[in-house]
């Protein structure tokens, strides 16, 4: 039995609808909903140390508005009577929610599908499609 549903998040419309339904299904099966927001980050290889220390601030307040972009989601949750944890992390998305899928392994991750032309809905979208080939757990896509 699935014991948390991870959720990716990043607050566009399909993810709602991903996280609207990952709740429903937790209610259902008495889970706990994972609630992972990721900022993607690429790493750069040669810098100054001062551009070093200026990435590192903004990295920092990246996070700090991305935590303060959650709290209300997570707070209204809660009051609605859903267990629910919260992450937010720099890097690669797919990578970082596979790894805390890895951690949690009696555990479901759901996504959003994205995009309108007829061509974009036949894709599942970047991180989705990488999901579905990389996750060690099962991928839900929500449309």
């Amino acid at each position: 039995m699935v014991k948390t549903f991870i959720v990716g998040f990043d607050g566009t419309d399909a993810c709602q609808r991903a996280v609207d339904f990952a709740v429903a299904c937790a209610k259902h099966q008495s889970a706990e909903l994972h609630l992972v927001h990721v900022l993607e980050w690429s790493p750069y290889k040669f810098m100054s140390s001062e551009e070093m220390r200026e990435r590192h601030e903004r990295k920092k307040q990246e996070v700090a508005s991305a935590e303060k972009f959650i709290e209300p989601i997570v707070a209204k949750m809660r009051k609605d009577g859903v267990q629910i944890t919260s992450e937010v992390q720099h890097g690669n998305p797919t990578e970082i929610i596979c790894a805390i899928a890895k951690s949690k392994p009696d555990s479901q991750i759901f996504v959003g599908r994205k995009g309108a032309s007829k061509l974009t809905k036949l894709l599942v979208g970047s991180v989705g499609m990488s999901l579905i080939q990389s996750s060690p757990v099962p991928v839900t896509i929500v449309p």
